[in-house]
C-alpha cells in the first residue's frame, strides 16, 4: 500500500536501494541498452498506472463522496496487498523498531491521499500533478533541518525558483487561485513529510514492514466513519472503479520496482515527469479539461527545478559510491 500519485524524483534512489537484495544486483550504467529500454518501458507504464488512479478520483468523485473513494482506495489494496504481505507468509512482519514513526508515516499518507482526492473534485488533473512535482523541493528543503543532510547554495536557489514556478501556477491574490489548490498543496506537504519519515525507517525497518503499516490509518480511522460518508456506488462501473484505485497504484508500484531492477535510478528518474503528458491526456479525453499558459509555464518551471535536483542528487550519489 503505497502513495496515491507517483514518487517523487528525490525518492528514486530510495526505490533503487529497496530493489536490490545483494552486492551488484543494482543495474549499473554498463548495462544492455536492450535492459534499459525495458527500465524505460516499465517506468512510463507506471506512471500511466497512477495517472489512471487520479483520473479514477476525479471521475468517481462525480457519483460518490471522496473520502469513500480514499477508504475504497485504502482497502483494496489492503485486500492485494495482504495477498503477498501478511503476518502469516512473514511471521515478523508487524515488528518495527520504530512503531511511533511507522504510524506517523501512515497517518501523513492518509492525510496526503484525502487532499489530493478532495481537490480533484474541483481541480485539473494537470493542476494537481504540477503542484504534486513541488514535493522533491520540499525534501530537499526539510533534509536539513530534519536529516542532518547539507543543502548548497545552488540547491536553495533551484528550489527558490520551484516556488516561483507554484506561485505561477496557483497566481494567489490574482482571484485565479481556486481554494482546493491550498488542498493540494497541504498534500504535497504531508507527502514530503511521508518521504523524510520513509527515509529514516529505511535504515532500521524492513521494506515489507513499512510498506504493511503504510496503509494502517487510512484502514483503522476511515472504516469506523464509513457510515457517516457513504455514499451507495450507483453503477457497477462505480464499484468496478472503487475496486481498481488500489490495483492501479499497486501495480504501478510493482512496475516501478521492476524498472528500477533494470535500469539505474539516474536513468529512470526523469522520466518522472512524462506523467504530466498523460494527466494532461487523460484530462482532456475524460473531462475536456485544458489549462492555461499559465499552468503550462509553472509546471515547466517547476520540472526544470526539479531536474535540476534530480542531477545534483546523481552527483552527490556518484561522489558518496567513488568514496565507499
Amino acid at each position: 500500500m503505497r502513495q496515491e500519485h507517483s514518487p517523487s524524483p528525490s525518492d528514486a534512489f530510495s526505490i533503487a536501494r529497496m530493489v536490490k537484495t545483494a552486492p551488484g544486483a543494482l543495474p549499473s550504467w554498463n548495462s544492455p541498452p536492450r535492459q534499459r529500454l525495458i527500465g524505460i518501458a516499465l517506468m512510463c507504464a507506471a506512471l500511466l498506472c497512477f495517472s489512471c488512479l487520479d483520473a479514477t478520483a476525479k471521475w468517481l468523485n462525480r457519483s460518490v463522496d471522496p473520502l469513500v473513494t480514499v477508504w475504497a482506495r485504502y482497502m483494496s489494496a489492503f485486500v492485494l496487498t495482504a495477498i503477498a504481505i501478511n503476518p502469516w507468509t512473514q511471521p515478523r512482519l508487524l515488528r518495527t523498531n520504530r512503531l511511533p514513526l511507522q504510524l506517523i508515516r501512515s497517518v501523513l499518507l492518509l492525510l496526503s491521499t484525502f487532499c489530493n482526492f478532495v481537490a480533484l473534485q474541483f481541480l485539473q488533473l494537470v493542476e494537481t500533478m504540477s503542484i504534486i512535482f513541488s514535493t522533491p523541493l520540499l525534501v530537499a528543503l526539510l533534509a536539513g533541518p530534519i536529516l542532518g543532510e547539507h543543502v548548497g547554495a545552488k540547491r536553495l536557489a533551484a528550489i527558490g525558483v520551484g516556488f516561483i514556478g507554484i506561485l505561477v501556477i496557483t497566481r494567489p491574490g490574482l482571484g485565479a487561485m481556486h481554494p482546493a489548490i491550498l488542498l493540494s498543496v497541504a498534500g504535497s506537504v504531508a507527502y514530503a513529510f511521508y518521504g523524510i519519515t520513509t527515509r529514516m525507517l529505511a535504515s532500521t525497518d524492513s521494506t515489507a514492514t513499512t510498506t504493511f503499516y503504510s496503509g494502517v490509518a487510512g484502514i483503522v480511522l476511515m472504516t469506523p466513519l464509513l457510515p457517516w460518508f457513504w455514499t451507495a456506488p450507483p453503477t457497477p462501473l462505480t464499484w468496478f472503479l472503487l475496486a481498481m484505485t488500489g490495483a492501479f497504484g499497486g501495480f504501478g508500484h510493482w512496475l516501478l520496482i521492476l524498472a528500477h531492477a533494470r535500469a539505474p535510478a539516474a536513468i529512470l528518474s526523469p522520466f518522472i515527469y512524462s506523467q504530466i503528458i498523460w494527466m494532461l491526456a487523460l484530462g482532456y479525453i475524460l473531462f475536456g479539461d485544458w489549462p492555461d499558459p499559465w499552468t503550462f509555464a509553472g509546471a515547466g518551471i517547476v520540472i526544470a527545478s526539479g531536474l535540476y535536483l534530480l542531477y545534483r542528487e546523481r552527483v552527490r550519489h556518484q561522489e558518496l559510491d567513488r568514496s565507499a
